[in-house]
């Protein structure tokens, strides 16, 4: 019995690409924010493009607590939902080119999140990379890590945990 030919690696790329595109564009305060997601096999990291709306203390300048916040946040979420999706995404189960923003999965629901600032946050590109602690069926603990121009000099880090969409839920429902 001969085992079936694996994908062309193009093939697998674009669909990870097409699935995170998705994931992301799915979620309008993402896009307002100016986040983008960088994708390296199963592991993203995010980026908060610097813009003049993001600053909350015009003196110092500095980032707007509520920004960096948001900016974990969506960090874990976004993070979670890859990591939930990822075998489906794999067996090509979940096709991005057929859904519409109606269609796309579930997202995991905030239980409790908090925020460790640690420095500001300066007047430029943030980014940020998340790690899934514990995943189950229900329940899903995070951690978050932000920063700008050095990775060992964090500006902001969280923990969350989030409760998981029901595998068999209706989508967006």
């Amino acid at each position: 019995m001969s085992r079936p030919r694996p994908e062309p690696i193009q093939v697998v790329k674009q669909r990870r690409d097409a699935a995170l595109k998705a994931l992301v564009e799915g979620v309008p305060y993402i896009r307002f924010l100016g986040i983008e997601f960088e994708r390296r096999g199963d592991e993203l990291t995010a980026l908060l493009n610097f813009d003049d709306k993001l600053i909350g203390n015009p003196f110092l300048p500095a980032i707007h607590g509520g920004v960096t916040a948001a900016f974990l946040e969506t960090t874990m979420i976004i993070t979670l939902s890859w990591a939930y999706l990822w075998p489906d995404i794999e067996s090509g189960a979940f096709d991005p080119e057929k859904m519409g923003a109606e269609d796309l999965p579930r997202l995991p629901k905030t239980i409790n999140f908090t925020v460790d600032y640690l420095r500001s946050g300066l007047p430029r590109d943030a980014y940020a990379r998340a790690t899934v602690s514990r995943s189950g069926r229900r329940y899903a603990s995070m951690r978050v890590e932000a920063w700008q121009d050095n990775r060992d000099k964090l500006f902001a880090q969280a923990a969350g945990h989030f409760l998981m969409p029901p595998r068999d839920a209706p989508d967006n429902g």
